[in-house]
């Protein structure tokens, strides 16, 4: 006698499909990004990210308290500086508002990890990601900026370090600056997948940080390719990256899952500023449940492999998940 096969036993009661849920997402897997800027008591909506905002420094510790309540357990840190140049010399300036963001973090919460971005597009009056010689991005030149940039982060307070430029070989230079400094402690986030995504759109209105002419494809990833994908965290991990970093993180989840089958090294991924604006707008547009979507999305993201998941959505889910 044949016998039916009814899967549908296991999915008959919230209890049912609690008990066997093969991945559990939670607010620990979150990190918050903030973006930071001089001056005193501001906190100004983004326009194109509804619910995120810019904080000057003196506002960022009562933020850091609420992501902790929460139970996420890091924050990543963006600024605007007070002051532009060629090469992007307030990336490393220890009055900048990030590297005070960060002191400031670990002064109020000093169990909360605290990320810093490590890259100089929002620091240059051209806003690419490194020193420019004519019209092209001069990696090498470019690494002695982010080692800089990375051991103030560290200096600062920064538990994790995140290199988002894609200069080749700055992991391993900024892992020698960091251990020649004392900070052998500071782990190495890499932005080794990182795709010249149409996604960042929001972002560089945030962080004001779009480049004065052409595009970033000449060193950010062609979105056609993944076996790239594969050798740059290679290269990485090899350099001595601490965790690996896939950018953007809908698009490609494919990608994150080569990844994760091909390192051993945890996974983050990047819900990025484009993915989390779609879903605002049509949140309030009435188009969509923007919980159940938000959850989904954070869901898939850890399915294929994710073990950090930095998102916009981190205080809205983490509430939700906490109800």
């Amino acid at each position: 006698m044949n016998m039916i096969q009814r899967p549908r036993r296991l999915r008959i009661s919230a209890g049912m499909r609690d008990l066997v849920r093969e991945t559990e997402l939670s607010p620990r897997d979150f990190v918050y990004p903030i973006f930071v800027v001089p001056g005193e008591h501001i906190k100004e909506e983004i326009p194109s990210m509804p619910g995120c905002f810019h904080y000057s420094v003196d506002n960022v510790a009562e933020l850091a308290r609420l992501v902790a309540s929460c139970g996420i357990p890091a924050v990543e840190v963006f600024g605007l500086p007070a002051y532009k140049d060629e090469i992007g010399s307030s990336a490393w300036d220890p009055a900048s508002p990030v590297q005070w963001a960060i002191a400031a973090i670990k002064e109020a919460v000093p169990e909360l990890l605290v990320v810093g971005d490590v890259c100089l597009c929002q620091y240059t009056s051209h806003g690419h990601c490194g020193e420019l010689h004519g019209r092209y991005v001069d990696n090498d030149a470019t690494l002695p900026h982010l080692v800089q940039t990375a051991i103030s982060q560290a200096r600062a307070g920064a538990d994790i370090v995140a290199p988002s430029d894609m200069m080749d070989g700055r992991v391993a230079a900024i892992r020698a600056g960091l251990d020649a400094e004392g900070f052998v402690n500071t782990s190495i986030m890499s932005y080794a997948v990182k795709y010249a995504s149409a996604y960042y759109g929001p972002f560089r209105d945030a962080a004001d940080s779009a480049p004065s002419f052409g595009d970033r494809r000449q060193y950010q990833m062609d979105p056609a390719n993944v076996r790239e994908a594969l050798k740059e965290a290679q290269l990485d991990c090899d350099e001595g990256a601490d965790i690996i970093m896939v950018k953007p993180a809908l698009a490609y989840l494919d990608v994150v899952r080569r990844v994760y089958d091909t390192t051993d090294r945890p996974i983050a991924v990047y819900n990025v500023s484009g993915e989390y604006a779609m879903v605002k707008a049509a949140a309030a547009n009435g188009w969509i449940d923007e919980q159940r979507i938000v959850l989904e999305s954070l869901t898939s993201m850890k399915r294929a492999g994710a073990t950090i998941i930095i998102t916009y959505h981190a205080l809205d889910a983490a509430a939700w998940l906490n109800e």
